[in-house]
């Protein structure tokens, strides 16, 4: 039997729905949440994500401050934009688009941010927070994982979890939050990457498996056992001649074929992706909220 497809845009869309409604009511008070967002450079991938992050906030009635840097922006450049948006009481969250530009330092920039409207979770405050179990901003793809599998009704309390990535974005914060003592959490939590010997032992004891590592066909059905709930966070381009664009994009598992083996199982695209907007959009709502001494 072929397993059950989590519909990753559907759990979106109820999700913003439920923001909308709660916009709404911020707007009542005189309250509307705001997202600054900075793009430096014309790299077309992160312009079409920042437009997609921007149409989305629209919709649900955020405000969102839009500012395109040329790719010559200095660093300092930058920070001043930075540092205008910390002092904006209209900004609850801020964006900087990465990759940035080689001439200017990630980490520099990201430490600049106010943890308070960290809506990333990238803030070095931020991730340790989330190592001990503080109260924090999520990082959103990690959090739209977690956010999956909750509505989906999968039981991670006592669950074995693989995590094949270690990625700073995707799977070590996704493995500390699915480890944590708390609701939707309390897993068993096995980290795999590039240098573990002989993936497929892990892999095949996993009740859970999440898939970050980046590399099509990572995970396949000889690797999984049956009844596995499997998260595939992978994006990648694969040529494709019967595609009008002359390409496909999958993800890191063997769809067809471990979809036959697994209970549940996320599609690339329509899976993951939808999820990681959605829980930025999550974040600079609760921001606001915080901002206004709002639970």
């Amino acid at each position: 039997m072929s397993a059950e497809i989590i519909d990753g845009k559907q759990v979106a869309e109820d999700i913003r729905n439920e923001l909308k409604a709660t916009v709404a009511e911020l707007k009542e008070k005189d309250i509307v949440p705001g997202l600054g967002v900075i793009l430096v450079g014309a790299d077309p991938a992160s312009q079409s994500y920042v437009t997609a992050k921007e149409r989305a906030c629209e919709k649900i009635g955020i405000y969102s401050d839009d500012n395109r840097l040329s790719a010559e922006t200095t660093q300092d450049e930058l920070l001043q934009v930075v540092e205008r948006m910390n002092n904006d009481p209209k900004i609850n969250g801020i964006l900087v688009q990465l990759p940035l530009p080689k001439h200017i330092d990630e980490a520099t920039v990201l430490l600049a941010i106010n943890p308070d409207k960290d809506v990333d979770g990238f803030h070095p405050m931020s991730v340790g927070k989330m190592m001990i179990g503080e109260d924090t901003f999520l990082p959103c793809t990690p959090n739209g994982i977690v956010q999956l599998l909750a509505r989906s009704g999968v039981e991670t309390s006592g669950a074995h979890v693989v995590v094949v990535g270690r990625s700073n974005i995707v799977g070590k914060p996704v493995a500390n939050m699915l480890l944590q003592k708390k609701e939707g959490a309390n897993a068993t939590v096995t980290l795999c990457h590039t240098r573990t010997k002989d993936l497929g032992h892990f892999t095949r004891q996993a009740d859970i498996i999440i898939a970050a590592s980046g590399w099509p066909n990572t995970i396949t059905a000889d690797m999984v056992k049956e009844g596995v709930v499997v998260i595939d966070v992978g994006v990648n381009r694969v040529e494709d001649s019967s595609r009008e664009r002359g390409y496909r994009l999958i993800g890191d598992v063997d769809f067809d074929a471990v979809k036959e083996k697994a209970a549940l199982i996320t599609p690339v695209p329509g899976g993951v992706g939808p999820m990681t907007i959605t829980m930025l959009l999550f974040n600079t709502v609760l921001s606001a909220k915080r901002a206004n001494g709002i639970d």
